[in-house]
């Protein structure tokens, strides 16, 4: 199991460590390890998030996520991705982009510091509504009980996570950007510039997510009548063809995800700078940490992992919550990518516990009714 699903990502970690050495020799080598381990911690928590929203999906779509969506992945977002940044901020076309890329390492990294405000707002706002919209929902299993269940009760008031993200980014604006670091040290006044990015995230997120959402309760329909005819014919001895479902639903929860792990590779992509500038040790590096986080996210759905621990997802929208917040603050301050990583494995390593203390409780209380009544029953 291990092995089939994990295969390609072993694959690629051999190709890319083989190709770091005869492009940076053992300094390249290692700069790529370091920065796989960095995108893997950085991204876990958006493993567990496309888990949730993968299992939903049959085998096709899920094979297409791992194949199609890791090009989009490793060559969109880890490659193409900061040179467009690049080629937009610094007014240039892309041919020009790229040879900045390859030949003048140091001009480059600062033209991607300089773009850092209105990625940062686009991801921030982006991930900080996937955040609300959980809190706001109510669920069957609540990890922070004294929290959620408030928070699920002011859920029923309409727009509400639009209205407190809007207000988080007027915020952002008027403190954070207007002294948005810059390259050097400087500062700069972007408030204009991430009060326009942070509404285009929060435009994106609205359109994708809604159209992923109507098009999820088409396909939760048509498998509704779908059974209904299944048990009215049973009833009456006959049999019926299966409903075919259109694959707009799969499709748009597929856009979703990659818009999704777009927003989370953000953090990664500015961070590898502070450990190279060196555009092709970043994409191998940045790559074949995608590539795991692919693996994972279909190991947890096959695995079925979000169902036995049921407090995985929150704390994995804990660490989304907290990362949107990250993204905010950087506009301004400089934080170091290892604590980004650690707030997120902390707060789903306290999650897995927990849902392994209510594992242990559940089984003991099953247990206790069990033998109760074999008693009663005289056994």
């Amino acid at each position: 199991m291990v092995l089939k699903t994990f295969g390609w990502s072993f694959a690629v970690t051999a190709l890319g460590l083989v190709a770091a050495v005869f492009y940076g020799g053992w300094a390249g080598f290692g700069v790529v390890a370091i920065l796989s381990i960095l995108e893997i911690s950085l991204s876990f928590d958006n493993a567990v998030v496309n888990a949730g929203i993968l299992k939903k999906m049959n085998a096709f779509w899920q094979k297409i996520f791992l194949t199609i969506g890791i090009l989009i992945a490793v060559f969109g977002m880890r490659l193409v991705f900061p040179v467009v940044i690049v080629a937009i901020s610094a007014q240039l076309n892309p041919i020009d982009a790229v040879d900045l890329a390859l030949n003048n390492k140091d001009l480059y990294q600062q033209y991607v510091t300089d773009a850092h405000p209105a990625i940062a707002a686009f991801g921030g706002m982006f991930l900080l509504m996937i955040f609300l919209d959980f809190m706001f929902e109510d669920r069957e299993h609540k990890w922070l009980a004294w929290l959620e269940r408030p928070l699920a009760k002011l859920g029923k008031v309409d727009m509400l996570s639009a209205c407190i993200a809007m207000i988080v980014l007027l915020i952002t604006s008027m403190t954070f950007a207007t002294h948005a670091h810059q390259h050097g040290g400087t500062h700069a006044d972007k408030a204009q510039t991430v009060l326009i990015s942070g509404l285009a995230g929060l435009i994106t997120y609205l359109v994708v997510g809604g159209l992923s959402g109507f098009f999820e309760q088409k396909l939760e329909e048509g498998e509704e009548r779908e059974h209904e005819a299944e048990e009215e014919a049973k009833r009456q001895g006959r049999s019926v063809s299966a409903v075919k479902l259109s694959g707009q639903a799969a499709f748009f929860m597929f856009l979703y995800l990659e818009v999704l792990d777009a927003s989370f590779s953000f953090d990664g992509v500015i961070g590898a700078f502070a450990i190279t500038n060196d555009i092709v040790l970043m994409a191998l590096g940045l790559g074949i940490g995608a590539m795991y986080v692919r693996s994972l996210t279909v190991y947890l759905v096959r695995q079925g992992t979000l169902d036995d621990y049921v407090y995985l997802e929150h704390g994995a929208h804990y660490a989304i919550g907290a990362l949107a917040v990250i993204l905010l603050v950087t506009i301004q301050y400089e934080i170091n990518e290892i604590i980004t990583g650690l707030v997120g494995v902390v707060l789903i390593g306290a999650s897995f516990w927990s849902s392994v203390r209510r594992n242990r409780a559940v089984a003991a209380a099953e247990g206790s009714e069990a033998t109760k009544t074999e008693i009663s029953s005289g056994v």
